[in-house]
């Protein structure tokens, strides 16, 4: 029964670690640079989760929400994103913000940001209702997780107290 016991005890945790995946699912939520910005026919907000990266691959995520402003927006508005390091001399990368589901009032794209430190975003809308742009800064982080394996390694004291405290609490009985 005292196998039983312990392996009780350390499951969760261990569940925890070898289940690594649904612990690197989010390093944080997206966060507002631009709030009902009327420009134009348009009603824009801008949020975003600015990861930079150094493996090549787009972290840096935009959602653009559109609202009518006075009219509902028509299905064939184009956005796209424009992101420019603010701090150096880079390229410009644009990508174009798709449709999120069917909503075509909710946009989004993800553009590579190779360094970190401030950008400058610009949204360009062009349709049947007109043109506007929006833009504003940025500033791009790493993503700060730990590696899984350390996870398990940080959790390790933890675990041990939690045992020892459990050994003890089981030996008063």
């Amino acid at each position: 029964m005292k196998p039983l016991r312990r392996f009780a005890a350390v499951a969760p945790t261990l569940a925890l670690v070898l289940c690594g995946r649904v612990t690197e699912a989010h390093s944080g939520p997206p966060y507002p640079i631009v709030t009902d910005q009327v420009t134009g026919p348009y009603r824009v907000s801008l949020w975003t989760d600015p990861d930079a990266t150094d493996d090549g691959s787009a972290a840096g995520r935009f959602w653009v929400m559109l609202g009518p402003a006075p009219k509902e927006v028509p299905a064939a508005t184009r956005v796209s994103v424009t992101i420019q390091p603010a701090d150096r001399s880079g390229k410009a990368l644009t990508g174009d913000a798709l449709p999120i589901g069917s909503d075509v009032g909710r946009r989004f794209v993800a553009l590579l940001m190779d360094h970190e430190g401030p950008y400058r975003a610009i949204v360009t809308i062009d349709g049947p209702l007109g043109r506007a742009e929006v833009q504003a800064p940025v500033d791009a982080t790493y993503d700060l997780r730990p590696r899984r394996a350390l996870l398990g390694l940080f959790l390790l004291p933890f675990i041990l107290i939690g045992f020892v405290w459990i050994k003890l609490f089981l030996k008063r009985r």
